[in-house]
């Protein structure tokens, strides 16, 4: 048996860092993804894909998207398990019940609303853990495992949640022990384990059957999120009584958002910057979040400015993460003597320098945009 484990396609997301037709594309790549997945699985063979979770943003929806989402559900072409998640759970508000989801939903779609064992065909179940709220008092896994025996069917727990051994606050209630879920696994009541929740594809225990698989399309930066963007083609031999099971990830994300630290002293480091960014390929699919520290002449930062300028019309996003960023701007001596200019012009130069060498007040970072903005606006700042 064959089959896909994908979770988390959150359809419907927004992110706030993306302007102009940014947002659009990026929406559009997670639908292009969910309606690949009936690409791969024609070329793998897969019979069927299971969704874990966190199928959608939120339960809260335009009609657009929800109409839109079950469209590309239905070009997959196979049956399609969805697990309701954190972000979508079976409460009085479900997308899954609303009156345009269950009108438009398309026959291959399936909705794991209920907690326990659904049938796949004669032989094949999967054991699904569906959210009800945001916040469960339970482990919900637990709950379901309990009281199945091994009776010679080939068992998927399809579930989403932390996982106690990843957690650092182990007395969340809603935790999935890992326990709990090997002990099922060597008892052969279950002989796969498909977790959503975790965006990064992360195999859990050391048993090789308990996966995320993490989320199609990245959803963060790389310094939260270590690796997105696949999909698990899952295999169980339903021949051998102990149903081995071999996973392989296949990437299937096509944008990046990335996290860049850089320290900036001169106008050498702000060329090497200048060269990474522009070394970087698919700049309309990539995000860059710069964490910059360091000191700068007024025109180094002038320069600096006009780079980061430059790549912001390029990149899908570029901008500086402020809260981890530290530049300070200090006027060399003799910057600008040579502006060709005199009388009270000279005067209010030599002012704005004066106030932009003071301590880090709001003057003086009003002054050295200033003084940046006089030189960019000389030619004297041109990356």
């Amino acid at each position: 048996m064959r089959f896909l484990h994908t979770a988390d396609w959150q359809l419907g997301m927004t992110r706030h860092f993306l302007a102009g037709d940014a947002q659009p594309r990026y929406s559009a790549a997670r639908r292009d993804a969910v309606a690949g997945l009936g690409a791969l699985a024609a070329e793998v063979g897969a019979e069927f894909i299971v969704v874990s979770g966190d199928v959608f943003e939120h339960n809260q929806l335009a009609p657009q998207v929800i109409g839109q989402s079950l469209e590309a559900m239905r070009a997959i072409g196979i049956p399609v398990y969805l697990l309701p998640g954190n972000h979508d759970p079976l409460d009085a508000s479900s997308v899954y019940t609303g009156g345009l989801f269950t009108s438009e939903c398309p026959e291959n779609v399936v909705v794991l609303d209920r907690a326990g064992i659904h049938e796949v065909r004669p032989g094949v179940q999967i054991v699904a853990a569906p959210w009800r709220s945001k916040a469960p008092t339970t482990d919900l896994v637990a709950e379901v495992l309990d009281g199945l025996c091994d009776d010679g069917v080939t068992r998927l727990l399809v579930a989403h949640g932390g996982v106690d051994v990843l957690d650092p606050d182990r007395d969340k209630p809603s935790l999935i022990r890992l326990a709990g879920m090997e002990k099922s696994l060597s008892d052969n009541v279950i002989h796969y384990v498909a977790l959503g929740d975790k965006h990064s594809l992360t195999e859990v225990g050391d048993s090789g059957r308990v996966w995320y698989s993490g989320s199609p399309e990245v959803t963060n930066y790389d310094d939260v999120e270590a690796d997105p963007g696949h999909v698990l083609v899952v295999d169980i031999d339903e021949t051998d009584p102990s149903r081995p099971v071999s996973v392989e990830p296949r990437r299937v994300g096509r944008w990046r958002f990335v996290t860049l630290r850089s320290q900036v002293d001169s106008s050498r480091c702000i060329a090497d910057l200048d060269l990474n960014l522009d070394l970087m390929t698919d700049k309309d699919r990539t995000v860059v979040r710069l964490a910059l520290t360091g000191a700068l002449t007024v025109t180094d930062r002038a320069a600096l400015d006009a780079c980061l300028d430059r790549y912001s019309r390029l990149f899908a996003s570029l901008r500086l993460w402020e809260s981890h960023s530290e530049l300070a701007v200090v006027p060399a001596d003799g910057e600008f003597d040579d502006l060709g200019i005199g009388g009270f012009a000279a005067a209010a130069v030599d002012e704005l320098v004066a106030t932009a060498r003071a301590d880090d007040t709001s003057a003086a970072v009003d002054a050295q945009a200033a003084l940046a903005l006089l030189l960019r606006l000389s030619d004297r700042g041109v990356a």
